[in-house]
């Protein structure tokens, strides 16, 4: 938390505050830990602590999952997941079109700028679950592909 310098006596002393917990300090002096009560209220700071909720990845593999298929699997098949919440702004494709790797799919705004969603797979359009005007979460299934 802090570090502290004092000169006591003649002697020099590193101290460390490293935790404080209603009215006891752990305390590091020169490499000692010691745990000190302390006689007056310590006030905690006022400073929120932030916690992030995990994000959903772009495609729908589970991390733990090997990223090859099995022999007997369809290819190419998947779903396009929103990268972040926004609404659709153009829709490119169409049910039964067919699509390569890198083609545009979809565009969506998302904090006042366009995000182009392109296909990371290809295949054939199964369904286009959001349409122009929809809005979207982060994660979000969009499109469909087979």
């Amino acid at each position: 938390m802090k570090n502290f310098k004092f000169t006591i006596n003649g002697n020099q002393y590193e101290v460390n505050i490293l935790n404080i917990e209603d009215n006891i300090a752990e305390l590091e002096v020169n490499g000692t830990t010691y745990q000190v009560e302390v006689d007056k209220s310590i006030q905690t700071t006022k400073t929120p602590k932030l916690v992030r909720s995990i994000s959903v990845p772009s495609n729908d593999q589970h991390p733990s999952t090997a990223r090859t298929s099995n022999p007997g699997s369809p290819k190419g098949g998947g779903n396009i997941k929103a990268p972040l919440p926004g609404v659709v702004l153009e829709v490119y494709v169409k049910e039964g079109d067919t699509v390569k790797i890198g083609q545009r799919l979809m565009m969506l705004e998302a904090m006042k700028m366009e995000n182009n969603i392109d296909a990371d797979k290809p295949g054939t359009i199964i369904s286009i679950k959001k349409h122009k005007g929809d809005s979207v979460m982060e994660g979000d299934v969009l499109i469909t592909i087979g």
